[in-house]
Formats: C-alpha cells, sequence, structure tokens
C-alpha cells in the first residue's frame, strides 16, 4: 500500500473510531471549510503540517487502541 492510501485508510479508520465527520475531523479554528479545500487542492505544507498534528493527537488520545493504528498505519508506535 503506497503512502497516500495509507493515510488515507489511517485517516478513514480514525474517524470511525472517534465518530467524527469529515467536517468535524477538518476543524480548525479560524480557518474555512472552503480555505481548507483549496489548501488540500494545492497541497500546501502548513496544511499537511496540520492533519499530522491531528492525526497524533488522536491516535494519542485513542490510547493503546492508537498505538495499534500507528504502528500498522505509520510503522512506528505513536
Amino acid at each position: 500500500m503506497d503512502e497516500q492510501h495509507s493515510v488515507a485508510r489511517l485517516v478513514h479508520e480514525l474517524r470511525e473510531r472517534t465518530g467524527l465527520r469529515q467536517e468535524k475531523f477538518a476543524v480548525r479554528p479560524g480557518v474555512t471549510f472552503a480555505t481548507r479545500s483549496t489548501a488540500v487542492r494545492t497541497n500546501a505544507p502548513s496544511l499537511r503540517r496540520w492533519c499530522w498534528e491531528k492525526i497524533e493527537s488522536l491516535l494519542r488520545n485513542l490510547g493503546d487502541n492508537g498505538k495499534a493504528l500507528h504502528s500498522t498505519y505509520i510503522g512506528k508506535e505513536a
């Protein structure tokens, strides 16, 4: 599985396990949905950095379950 698909699967599993819809998962204070959408299409580095921070925070909050997901999709323990 390539990295892009691996990250997509991880985000999908995180959303399922936390019950977050895409809109809630993507919420960042002060940033509109349209701005995020544009940033994703343009592959903005600041958005990628924020996404990883969000993912890692959710993984930590899931405890052992998050560590298992981290190991499966990222390859090392959170």
